[in-house]
């Protein structure tokens, strides 16, 4: 997937109401504030409650559904523009989220977890540093998780704070 389309879909969900933080390959991406790899697909956490309303203005995109996996997540395929994959999550009143998992667990969503970055020149939502490290535990890591890993361990060095206590650039 190439930046020209992650822009086209975080539009496409800005328009229909959809508030997204971008994770996985292109999340690390943003957070570093260039492109450091291909990327097959576009993880995106969404608020549960505008799932339908981002399906459908994918859908309007061109994006057929591919894998249904919900309420933990849900991957729609542009045929030659490549993947996005939703990850609904339920936010409180505080702004803390929760996501289901495939074996009855949750994974969450600190408020302070959401925070911006950069994608192609254009600042974006995305999941903070501390939040990638998290997702990106308790699985044997690929190649690219590991290149991944090493991006976010020096953003985690250079910003003198320790990886779980990322509080840095907070999204609106």
């Amino acid at each position: 997937m190439h930046a020209v389309e992650v822009h086209r879909v975080l539009d496409a969900l800005d328009e229909a109401g959809c508030p997204a933080w971008i994770a996985g390959g292109w999340g690390v991406d943003a957070l570093v504030g260039e492109q450091t790899r291909p990327h097959r697909d576009l993880d995106l956490a969404i608020s549960a409650d505008r799932e339908a309303a981002a399906l459908d203005a994918l859908g309007q995109l061109g994006y057929l559904l591919e894998t249904d996996w919900r309420p933990v997540r849900v991957e729609v395929v542009a045929p030659g523009r490549g993947w996005v994959d939703l990850h609904p999550v339920v936010f409180d009143e505080s702004g803390d989220g929760r996501q289901a998992g495939l074996d009855g667990g949750y994974f969450d969503y600190p408020r302070d977890c959401l925070v911006t970055g950069v994608v192609a020149g254009r600042q974006v939502n995305c999941l903070s540093v501390a939040q990638q490290l998290r997702f990106h535990s308790g699985y044997e890591p690929r190649d690219v998780d590991r290149a991944d890993l090493a991006l976010l361990h020096g953003l985690a060095a250079s910003s003198g704070r320790p990886p779980f206590g990322d509080r840095a650039r907070p999204s609106a």
